[in-house]
């Protein structure tokens, strides 16, 4: 079966990470060079998703992985690099922490 992205799940998973980091639509806009914020609501709907070039960018602003941000069927497994700072791994796991709570 091919994975599929749920485009309400992650509208919503956007809008949350959003908020987490004390961003508004209009900071979104901005950061995106967005003609107007009916392009972030309407991720938010799940009548569209952000194009690969706007995930990568979010995820630049929310200072979290792409995977994070996308919410599909299928279950994820982040591959072990030999090498990986172990900080890093710190953050991700805090960042989830944040996510959880809220």
């Amino acid at each position: 079966m091919t994975p599929i992205i749920d485009r309400e799940k992650t509208g919503k998973q956007i809008r949350r990470i959003m908020e987490l980091r004390g961003l508004s639509v209009h900071d979104v806009q901005r950061f995106l060079s967005l003609g107007c914020v009916q392009s972030v609501y309407h991720w938010f709907d799940g009548k569209s998703m952000p194009t690969i070039d706007n995930l990568y960018a979010l995820s630049e602003l929310f200072q979290v992985p792409m995977d994070m941000l996308v919410v599909g069927d299928r279950s994820y497994h982040p591959i072990k690099e030999a090498g990986t700072h172990p900080c890093r791994l710190l953050s991700y796991y805090r960042m989830m922490q944040e996510y959880m709570a809220a």
